[in-house]
């Protein structure tokens, strides 16, 4: 009797760590996401923005972006709408924001190859 218990727990912390393993691996962050533009590419440094919010991934995720790559939204009006709402990238993005704002700074972003 005792030897099963031990083997059905053991059995089970295994299954449970092999699950935990596989899902840590699917939710990795990706280290940069392309998105495509007209003037020039955009590459979203991942690491760069998590250490700025200082490991916070609840400065941006689920409110600004959900956890998958998906469409920004910020592209509207220039980056205009974005910024004025807060939303998106321009929740830091914009003027007096806690990063550069768009305006004459499209090169940091936008790269033409």
């Amino acid at each position: 009797m005792k030897k099963g218990l031990v083997i059905t727990a053991t059995l089970l912390a295994v299954l449970t760590a092999g699950i935990l393993f596989l899902y840590a691996e699917e939710k990795a962050p990706p280290k940069e996401l392309t998105f495509e533009a007209k003037n020039g590419n955009v590459t979203f440094n991942h690491e760069t923005h998590v250490a700025a919010a200082k490991g916070d991934c609840k400065a941006c995720h689920p409110t600004l972006f959900k956890q998958e790559k998906a469409p920004l939204g910020y592209k509207e009006g220039m980056h205009k709408k974005a910024e004025e709402g807060k939303t998106s990238c321009g929740a830091c993005h914009h003027a007096g924001g806690t990063a550069f704002e768009t305006k004459g700074n499209c090169a940091k972003c936008h790269v033409k190859k």
